[in-house]
């Protein structure tokens, strides 16, 4: 290549690219470049749309798997101290004593809780007493079980109470049913607690189970209340365990679990002779109940 060609093939370069930002924006320009600019612009959007679909999604799977509490250790001190502090609130509320036998119903209203007695059909699993659907704030009490009525009804809407103070995320269960209000498809309207059984020996009951169980019998059965009613009774006798049952409008078990609970009473495995407990009756509290 002589010197003069090389000259002109330096100048034709040069040329090219002083022209070359100006070919660039005719490429711009062009309808078949737009359009994939646009494709790509579009393609964008939408999977921005399908990633906040798919967090919003997460978000709820998150919010129902702690709609219900992990196993927490509770003490009877625990459990008894959280009946306790919603009947001292119930008070403070109507700035009225708390009438003697508790309404479980009345706590439900305390609480926002509706109260439905309807049939439930068993599962592959058996009977199911009861159920609390959280996101709808609602305690459905099993019609189909003749045992159901009277104070059994009273009690197991009181152990449902207990499960949904000890073992429920109320917050997490307020936040996602707002979420879903108004769709009646969502799929997250379905979540329930179950419980299966209300007549199975105390100690059989599964940790959850026992944990709702004690706190039903605190929330019906306070110890002050039973210091003023096991007042000049003797409680080695049935005749006296009987009446006490009546003014609580508890089951004689119950009242027998709770007693042997506080220490109060013993009675062997297998036996109907009661003993007195260990424990004697607390000196007598500040009355904050009436009969």
């Amino acid at each position: 290549m002589t010197q003069n060609d090389s000259e002109a093939f330096e100048n034709m370069v040069k040329a090219n690219y002083k022209e070359m930002p100006a070919l660039f924006r005719r490429m711009r320009e062009s309808p078949g470049i737009d359009s994939l600019v646009k494709a790509r612009d579009e393609q964008i959007v939408r999977l921005q749309k399908e990633n906040a679909e798919l967090r919003t999604k997460v978000e709820k799977l998150q919010k129902k798997l702690t709609l219900f509490k992990p196993y927490i250790f509770y003490s009877q001190e625990e459990i008894e101290r959280k009946a306790n502090e919603i009947l001292q609130n119930m008070q403070s509320l109507h700035n009225d004593a708390i009438k003697i036998p508790i309404d479980a119903t009345r706590v439900c209203d305390y609480l926002n809780l509706s109260v439905d007695i309807g049939e439930i059909l068993p599962d592959e699993h058996g009977l199911i007493v009861a159920k609390i659907l959280p996101l709808e704030r609602r305690i459905i009490v099993n019609s189909g079980l003749p045992e159901m009525l009277g104070t059994f009804e009273e009690f197991t809407i009181a152990h449902e109470i207990g499960h949904w103070v000890l073992h429920i995320n109320q917050e997490d269960a307020d936040i996602l049913s707002e979420e879903i209000n108004g769709n009646s498809d969502d799929e997250n309207q379905v979540i329930l607690f179950l419980c299966r059984s209300a007549s199975s020996p105390i100690d059989k009951f599964e940790a959850f189970e026992w944990q709702a169980q004690y706190f039903a019998s605190c929330l019906l059965m306070p110890r002050y209340v039973l210091q003023e009613l096991c007042k000049e009774r003797d409680l080695t006798n049935w005749s006296h365990l009987y009446a006490i049952t009546k003014e609580l409008g508890v089951t004689t078990s119950s009242l027998i679990y709770r007693l042997q609970n506080l220490g109060w009473i013993y009675i062997p495995k297998g036996s109907k002779q009661i003993y007195p407990g260990k424990i004697e009756l607390e000196p007598k509290q500040p009355r904050m109940y009436y009969l």
